[in-house]
């Protein structure tokens, strides 16, 4: 397939750009080279190579999400102020600020 600089000038038309000639020209064999090597690269034998999703190697580098016993809710309780029923007593925000039960 060739591209015809008519066909350059028709897509800037529609695209609303202006060129001069010369890069008319010039963007015509652009167009062309890609072209053409978009048509060499149809032509390789690419049976049994993975194909390329990134142009980097991506690997995981999260660790394994495994659960591991947290700290014992005791000894998370020595440096609390408040706690009741096993949990950590706060002002409440809502009200006059005494605790509520």
């Amino acid at each position: 397939m060739t591209i015809k600089e008519e066909l350059v000038v028709h897509v800037a038309k529609l695209a609303k750009l202006e060129f001069e000639d010369e890069e008319i020209h010039g963007f015509t064999e652009e167009f062309n080279n890609i072209l053409d090597m978009v048509e060499r690269l149809t032509g390789l034998d690419t049976e049994g190579i993975p194909g390329t999703y990134h142009g980097l190697i991506q690997e995981n580098v999260w660790r394994e999400d495994v659960s591991e016993k947290g700290t014992d809710r005791d000894e998370l309780m020595k440096n609390v102020i408040n706690h009741k029923d096993g949990f950590i007593e706060v002002p409440a925000m809502f009200d006059d600020g005494e605790s509520g039960a």
